[in-house]
């Protein structure tokens, strides 16, 4: 089998300087850039670093009401069922990176799959990527995931160039829209075993909605979250749908909480985003924590919170 050819592109960055960046690996199917979210040139557009996809497989076992899986997968035949890709593939591409002199960089693993939905067959994904990674200290493989199957991640030994980030909501929120998906309180458990386990452990607290008690109840999560860890980063997020997600959501009650529109699709009224941030941040600060990201937000909220958007740290970057 041929090695798989890495293609390098220059790339203008958030701060104004161009970095030569690996654009695709091979054809692209596995590793490649994502290039959806063009650098903002108004107050509207989206800020989002253009980080490495490791597109490993597509779909997810939970249901949750917002999900882009619904909308980016509508043309496929099996839709948002779990499917991997070919793992001799995965591997031959991820040497190939590995090999290649650029830029220290993320996998992320999560984008078009919840990165622990393969966990109980008979090849866990988990098992077969980390082993990857490990006997190099450049790149590391980052797992986006609501699901905690964590039994073949406690068992790994060498696992320092893994991350492991854990999507979270108010648990009221989670029990309305994030049908199938565990329980809030069982996800923290799971980050919090992963984290004394010494796994890098990140949370991303998203998609905020605006319900009724909002305060009180992404207050509560937080207190959950530090009861039980502290994350190495947690990023923020609000409740967004591209067009194509509304129109293949079958439960569209979120939708009424969605009203600008963005680069990315249509986003909660920007006072409304705002008011959120600004509290949770004020909360998070109360906490003393300061390592906050946001993402997919826009020029004019990163501005309107005073953070700088040219350095950002958020779930998807080193």
């Amino acid at each position: 089998m041929l090695a798989a050819k890495v293609v390098a592109w220059e790339y203008p960055s958030l701060d104004g300087s161009r970095q030569t960046l690996v654009r695709r690996v091979g054809d692209g199917s596995i590793i490649t850039r994502f290039e959806r979210t063009p650098l903002p040139q108004s107050d509207s557009d989206v800020v989002c670093p253009h980080f490495l996809e490791l597109k490993w497989a597509t779909g997810c076992p939970f249901d949750c009401a917002w999900c882009y899986l619904k909308g980016t997968l509508r043309f496929m035949p099996y839709k948002t069922r779990p499917r991997p890709k070919d793992f001799g593939k995965i591997e031959q591409h991820v040497r190939a990176l590995l090999e290649f002199d650029g830029q220290d960089e993320l996998l992320n693993t999560g984008e078009l799959a919840d990165s622990l939905m393969w966990e109980a067959n008979g090849t866990p994904f988990s098992k077969f990527i980390i082993s990857l990674f490990a006997g190099q200290n450049r790149h590391r493989v980052l797992f986006l995931t609501k699901s905690t199957n964590i039994k073949n991640l406690l068992k790994i030994g060498h696992h320092d160039r893994a991350v492991i980030s854990f999507s979270l909501n108010a648990c009221s929120v989670a029990e309305r829209f994030e049908k199938g998906a565990p329980p809030v309180k069982k996800r923290i458990e799971a980050a919090a075993q992963l984290a004394e386990a010494g796994y890098e452990v990140r949370l991303r607290i998203d998609p905020m909605v605006p319900v009724p008690d909002w305060k009180e109840k992404y207050e509560d999560l937080i207190d959950q979250i530090f009861s039980r860890l502290v994350p190495k980063r947690i990023t923020l997020g609000s409740l967004r749908g591209l067009q194509s997600t509304i129109n293949q959501a079958t439960d569209r009650e979120w939708v009424k909480y969605v009203s600008e529109k963005s680069g990315w699709g249509k986003k909660v009224a920007f006072e409304t985003r705002y008011n959120m941030y600004a509290h949770i941040i004020g909360y998070l600060r109360k906490h003393d924590y300061q390592s906050i990201g946001l993402c997919k937000e826009t020029v004019s909220i990163w501005q309107a919170l005073d953070m700088d958007r040219t350095s950002i740290k958020c779930n998807c970057v080193l």
